[in-house]
Parts: C-alpha cells; structure tokens; sequence
C-alpha cells in the first residue's frame, strides 16, 4: 500500500516535466528565427562589454552553422533543439548581468527575457545533467570560426559582420520547423533528449580515448 501510494505521487511530477518541457521546447523551436535577432542585436550593441557582444557572436554562429555539438542538426526538428537552448544559454549571461547597459538592453526585449528564468528552470528539471553538460560548452563559443573567421572579426570588421548578418537571414528564409510539424511529431521530452544524450556520449568516449 505504501509503495502504492508512493508512485502516485512521483508519476504525476515526472509526467507534468515532461509536459512543461515539451510545451516549452515547441515555442523555442518555432521562435529560434525570431529570437535570433535579439543574438545579433546584443552582438552589435557598442554599449554592451566585448566579452559579452563575443559570446553573442559566437552564439550566432552556432546557431547558423551546420555543423555545432550536436551532429543531426539539419536531419530534424530534434536537432535544433540544441541551437535553442545555447541561444538561451549566451542571452541568460544578459539576464543575470547587473551591469546598466546589460538591464537597459533587456528592457528593449521584455517579452524574451520575463519568461527567461521559468523556461530555462523547466528545461534544467527535464534534462539534468545534459542541460549542465551543454552549458559547460558555453565557453567555446566565443573560441569558434566561422567561414575562416574568428569571432572577433565579425565585431571589429564591417564586412565580416554582414557577412553574418546576410547567413542570418537565410537561416531565417530556410529554417524547416513548422508549427504543425511539432503537434504531430513531438509529444514527449525523450526524443529531444535522446538526441543530445546520443551526442554526449560519443563527446564522452572521443574525450576518454584523448
């Protein structure tokens, strides 16, 4: 009776999870074109730290870069999964930066940064050790090239900038989530986390054998 009683009152927890992060994982992934924008608006702020516009770069190419952390990123709605929660990731730095500029830049995209520390609560739970795992990774992005060009360059140079600028916009134009998509094919937390787990253990093995 007691064992009973015990999983009736685990199960619900782990389902309503699973639920919230689904939920929350289908807003990213119809967003992630839009929400992009805020990467390069943060990117191009001059008032903004160069440590951080930097990360901002690096999280922009992350994002429009085929090739990332994690390998599927183009097969599926799955494997963008991970260019959402790195977004998140670089623009949370922003969100607990005390710094005037960093506050008045959050106060241009309420409607991104007032639901930040829920959405990122829920997908922690979700995901454990896979959440800290790819947050552990968000040094390397400002350590990234792109195109044969450091981050650094698509600050200090003009042309370099609209380079990234223009990619942007065609990830934006080809980007292959739909809405419709997601309700019929994405229904629980697994068959994103099985995807960055897959690629946390090939990571893992590769590191081991280094």
């Amino acid at each position: 009776m007691p064992e009973a009683d015990t999983r009736k009152k685990e199960n619900p927890v782990d389902a309503e999870i699973d639920t919230r992060f689904v939920e929350t994982m289908r807003s990213w992934l119809i967003s992630l074109p839009y929400d992009l924008k805020v990467l390069y608006e943060a990117a191009a702020d001059e008032n903004l730290e160069r440590a951080t516009r930097e990360l901002m770069v690096g999280a922009i190419i992350y994002v429009v870069s085929p090739n990332d952390f994690i390998s599927s990123d183009r097969d599926n709605f799955a494997g963008y999964a991970d260019d959402c929660i790195m977004l998140r990731l670089a623009l949370q730095t922003l969100a607990e930066d005390s710094n005037e500029d960093a506050e008045f830049f959050r106060s241009r995209f309420p409607e991104f940064f007032d639901s930040l520390s829920d959405e990122m609560t829920v997908c922690r739970a979700a995901m454990g050790e896979l959440f800290d795992w790819l947050g552990s990774r968000l040094v390397e992005l400002k350590g990234l090239e792109y195109k044969g060009k450091k981050v650094g360059k698509f600050i200090d140079d003009d042309e370099a900038s609209e380079l990234l600028y223009e990619d942007g916009l065609g990830f934006r134009t080809e980007y292959p989530v739909e809405e419709e998509q997601i309700a019929d094919q994405f229904k629980k937390a697994s068959t994103i986390i099985e995807v960055i787990s897959r690629r946390k253990v090939e990571e893992d093995r590769k590191a081991v054998k280094a």
